[in-house]
C-alpha cells in the first residue's frame, strides 16, 4: 500500500504540475487577449480621428473646390472683358486710321487748292494780270 499511496502521490504530483501549466497558459491566453483588446481600442481611437480628419479635408476640399470654380467664372469674365474691349479697340484704332487717312486727304487737297487760289490771285511783277484757270 505504501507503493499505492507513492503512486497516487506521484499522479497528484504529476496532476499538479499539469493543472500549474494549464493555470500559467490561460493567464498567457488572458495576457494576449487583454493586449489584443487595448490594440483594437487604441485602433478605433485612431480610426475615429482619421474619419474625423478626413470629414473636415472633405470639407476643406469642398470650400477649396467652390473658391476655384468662384475664380474661374471670374477669370472667364475677365477673359470675356478683355476680349470685347481689345476688339473694341482694334475697330477705334481702325476707324482713328480711316479717318486720318481721311483727315490726311482732305488737308492735301484743301492745300493743293489753297495754292492753286493763292497762284490765281496773284498779280504779275509786270503788272498784267495771268489767267490761270485756262491752264488747268
Amino acid at each position: 500500500m505504501a507503493q499505492h499511496q507513492q503512486i497516487v502521490s506521484n499522479n497528484g504530483a504529476i496532476l499538479q504540475t499539469y493543472n500549474n501549466e494549464m493555470v500559467k497558459c490561460i493567464e498567457d491566453l488572458c495576457s494576449r487577449r487583454d493586449e489584443l483588446r487595448r490594440q483594437i481600442e487604441s485602433d478605433q481611437e485612431e480610426k475615429a480621428k482619421l474619419h474625423n480628419d478626413v470629414r473636415i479635408l472633405t470639407d476643406k476640399l469642398a470650400k477649396i473646390n467652390e473658391a476655384i470654380a468662384q475664380k474661374m467664372a471670374s477669370q472667364n469674365e475677365f477673359d470675356r472683358a478683355i476680349c470685347e474691349t481689345q476688339t473694341a479697340y482694334s475697330r477705334v484704332m481702325e476707324t482713328s486710321q480711316s479717318l486720318l487717312k481721311t483727315l490726311h486727304g482732305a488737308t492735301t487737297k484743301l492745300k493743293i487748292n489753297e495754292s492753286e487760289a493763292a497762284t490765281e490771285f496773284k498779280l504779275p511783277k509786270t503788272g498784267v494780270r495771268r489767267d490761270l484757270s485756262h491752264n488747268k
